[in-house]
């Protein structure tokens, strides 16, 4: 941190990281903790905006800053929460409720895949999110968006993994009912534990290596910190 030169963090996809809604003034945002955690010189900007599926993604790159460094993506929830709907929809068997999940599944990979083209097309380091387990207050609800989203996680990771790009796993960072301002909202407690990931890849020793690293709160890449 004392030799790299001081980095621009551009913040991209949804309300993960477009949080201010959420706190209605009641602490700081993910970007203000951000910019405070950051060493000195270190700038953090906020792209993301609440509502936004990964196909809203390309159109947010276009307003990158020109100093910009690093890109930090959170991208999917927002498509799992459209397609809430046909999830609980009736099923003749469990096959045709995996075929329609299948569906789904492909139709976000291609956007996802056509999102990450877009966001390694500057050239600069990336770090994409998991998708966070929803804090639903009806615990049927909860269990059934868990298992749905297994499936958009999975493409988010493969995805990651097969373009050499760090992984900051939301479902093990903010793990905690406390973490959530709203049912898929952070708090100010999960903002501090996202930024405290975002910070940990940023400024680590070789944000640029072009290697995939899982960056998971008190576990980092399968090791305990």
């Amino acid at each position: 941190m004392g030799t790299q030169a001081p980095g621009h963090v551009i913040l991209l996809g949804d309300s993960v990281l477009d949080n201010a809604g959420y706190l209605r003034g009641g602490g700081p945002d993910v970007v203000a903790q951000l910019g405070m955690r950051l060493p000195s010189g270190w700038q953090a900007t906020l792209l993301a905006r609440g509502g936004s599926v990964a196909a809203d993604v390309p159109g947010q790159l276009r307003r990158l800053p020109l100093d910009a460094t690093h890109l930090v993506i959170s991208a999917g929830g927002n498509d799992a929460g459209r397609r809430e709907g046909v999830l609980g929809e009736p099923a003749r068997s469990v096959a045709d409720g995996l075929a329609r999940i299948a569906a789904i599944r492909e139709a976000f990979a291609r956007d996802y895949r056509v999102m990450l083209d877009a966001a390694l097309q500057p050239g600069l380091p990336v770090a994409v999110c998991t998708i966070y387990d929803p804090r639903f207050p009806d615990p049927g609800r909860r269990e059934l968006a868990v298992v749905a989203l297994t499936a958009f996680n999975d493409i988010i990771t493969r995805e990651a993994f097969a373009r050499a790009i760090p992984l900051i796993d939301l479902r093990l960072v903010c793990s905690d009912d406390q973490d959530f301002a709203a049912p898929t909202g952070p708090a100010v407690q999960g903002g501090t534990k996202i930024v405290k990931e975002i910070v940990s890849w940023a400024v680590g020793p070789d944000p640029a290596g072009r290697r995939s690293e899982v960056f998971a709160g008190s576990v980092r890449g399968g090791a305990p910190r």
